[in-house]
């Protein structure tokens, strides 16, 4: 499980294709502190550490995997959000992520307002009923409270430390984004349909 309070941005080093997904390589100031085995939220998605050492980690990403996030989309210098697996006595200062993408979405709007941000993104279908204003929601892996919603279109305020610390900084209109539901919603819909 993870809180979506990303810890650092990392990089990718490598990209091996192979018939059954792809294998990546992100170079990461932490990789000395994971295990072969353990978790790591990447941008959004949850992935298994195959190898590491110092300076990066190697995970592989499924078909399915790629079917469902923007993960398709990395390349060697692609820049990726990343967040370990919260310890049992590690602080909870986001909301439950999973890192199960749910779906993606774009980009349709990015302004500056003084200091802060504001994104605003196209709602998938069948999607927005898992949303609320004030509510949480996961967007490349960061937790982020929703500031406004209408039928088609979400908006997101982004504080400067969040804006800097995150590949948010890097994205332009038009790009992909991966997106988890708070869980509790889907949760509670399943319960109310018994």
């Amino acid at each position: 499980m993870f809180t979506g309070i990303v810890e650092t941005v990392g990089e990718i080093s490598m990209v091996e294709e192979s018939s059954e997904g792809l294998r990546v390589r992100i170079k990461v100031a932490w990789g000395d502190t994971l295990k072969d085995g353990v978790s790591v939220c990447v941008s959004g998605v949850c992935l298994t550490v195959e190898s590491h050492n110092k300076n990066s980690f190697v995970a592989f990403l499924s078909t399915e995997t790629l079917n469902c996030s923007n993960l398709k989309e990395l390349r060697e210098g692609s820049f990726v959000n990343l967040e370990r697996a919260m310890p049992c006595e590690g602080r909870f200062d986001g909301h439950i992520v999973q890192g199960h993408v749910d779906t993606t979405t774009e980009i349709i709007e990015i302004n500056q307002i003084g200091e802060d941000w504001e994104y605003g993104f196209r709602i998938p279908d069948g999607f927005g009923k898992y949303m609320v204003k004030k509510g949480s929601i996961t967007i490349d892996g960061i937790s982020l409270t929703i500031a406004d919603i209408n039928k088609e279109r979400l908006t997101v305020a982004i504080i400067p430390t969040t804006y800097s610390e995150t590949i948010l900084c890097k994205r332009r209109l038009g790009d992909v984004v991966n997106i988890e539901v708070d869980i509790l919603a889907k949760y509670t819909e399943r319960l109310l349909e018994k």
